[in-house]
């Protein structure tokens, strides 16, 4: 595992996190202990319909102000604005995420503007004046790491794009990681959610600004997904396997919010964006055929990878291992049900050339390792079409 001896990086890790069975009877304190005392819950129209948002609006007691639920998937501008507003006439000051990465995402867009004022669309490209309001994010799925990172992702409707907010500022301050807030999951959405883990990861692995720090994070997580997302679409309920899984997400946030991402997720967002593909079954679609792309141009990187996923041989190369690594990621797609190609997720095929020539403009893209050609990149969408 060979690193420059001209490395030079910067870790960022400030959230605090707090796991374990039954931990979010315990968000009151953690409310009190961050000086808030009008807590909002944000959460998805989804949740709204279990018992999840009201056991946490029954840990806060006095301490809840409300809950907004409107939040939906690839979380939008209109939908910030609207929870702005909702905080703002309720005298909230601090907010409480419920759900997935939309609803933390939203939350860590909403702190934004309602500290600083204004609309969401005022702070595209530009700095955050200071600390927004404080954040805690209790996720009830295990993939995005939100509740780790930096990053908020939110859609530009009228653009028909995905904004990213990167910023500091946007760590939650507390992430409670509690595997009963995830045993309700779908297989479907528990395999998706997994993969965006996954992936996270495995470009974390791959990224150009990849670090010995991260890579540790990045590479346990690998390892755990292997052995616990399996379990858990089998057997929803499995406790020990979705608490290891929600570790495995959190780790890969931790790490990709230090390294972070490359073309799968550039991909990933422009098809999510443009054809409402949830993230994480684009990621989990497109990442063999993104790190199919990358072989040539990082193959030590992805033999690491097939390390964790305990299909390097004795013996083998660099660029075998690797090749492993690929094999294997497609193998585990068709263990854990995942979906294997954009045309069954609703891309149709005239969109293809759209999707590429949007894809390198995205972000993600000039962190990974090998720089976006777009014959090629159209060449994957069709691969994976």
């Amino acid at each position: 595992m060979p690193y420059a001896r001209e490395l030079r990086f910067v870790y960022r890790n400030p959230t605090r996190v707090v796991f374990g069975e039954g931990s979010v009877e315990g968000v009151a304190l953690e409310v009190g202990s961050l000086g808030g005392t009008r807590a909002l819950v944000v959460t998805d129209e989804g949740l709204t319909k279990t018992d999840l948002p009201e056991r946490i609006k029954s840990a806060l007691g006095d301490k809840c102000v409300g809950v907004f639920g409107e939040v939906k998937p690839d979380s939008g501008f209109d939908v910030v604005q609207r929870g702005v507003e909702v905080a703002q006439e309720l005298g909230a000051d601090i907010l409480v995420s419920v759900g997935g990465g939309s609803s933390m995402d939203t939350a860590k867009a909403m702190s934004i503007v309602i500290k600083g004022g204004g609309k969401l669309s005022d702070y595209v490209g530009a700095p955050i004046g200071g600390p927004p309001v404080p954040h805690i994010a209790i996720p009830t799925t295990s993939g995005t790491g939100s509740e780790c990172t930096q990053i908020a992702v939110v859609k530009d409707d009228e653009r028909e794009v995905k904004q990213i907010f990167l910023n500091d500022y946007l760590f939650p301050k507390l992430a409670i990681l509690d595997p009963q807030m995830a045993a309700g999951m779908s297989p479907i959405l528990t395999a998706s959610t997994g993969m965006d883990a996954m992936t996270h990861a495995v470009e974390g692995v791959a990224s150009v600004l990849r670090e010995p720090i991260a890579d540790a994070l990045n590479l346990h997580a690998i390892r755990l997904i292997v052995e616990y997302l399996p379990q858990c679409v089998e057997k929803g309920d499995d406790l020990l396997a979705r608490g290891q899984q929600m570790i495995a997400a959190a780790l890969a946030g931790i790490g990709f919010a230090n390294s972070l991402l490359g073309i799968v997720h550039s991909m990933a967002h422009i098809v999510g964006a443009k054809h409402g593909v949830p993230h994480g079954i684009a990621n989990g679609i497109l990442l063999p055929h993104g790190m199919r792309y990358n072989l040539e141009a990082c193959p030590d990187r992805y033999a690491l990878v097939a390390e964790a996923m305990g299909v390097k041989e004795k013996g083998m190369n660099a660029k075998e291992a690797a090749t492993a690594a690929i094999n294997a990621m497609n193998d585990f797609l068709k263990r854990i049900a995942h979906p294997q190609r954009l045309r069954d997720v609703g891309v149709p095929a005239e969109a293809l050339e759209d999707c590429a020539a949007a894809t390198l403009g995205e972000l993600s893209i000039f962190t990974n390792p090998r720089p976006g050609d777009p014959n090629e990149v159209l060449k994957m969408f069709q691969e994976a079409w």
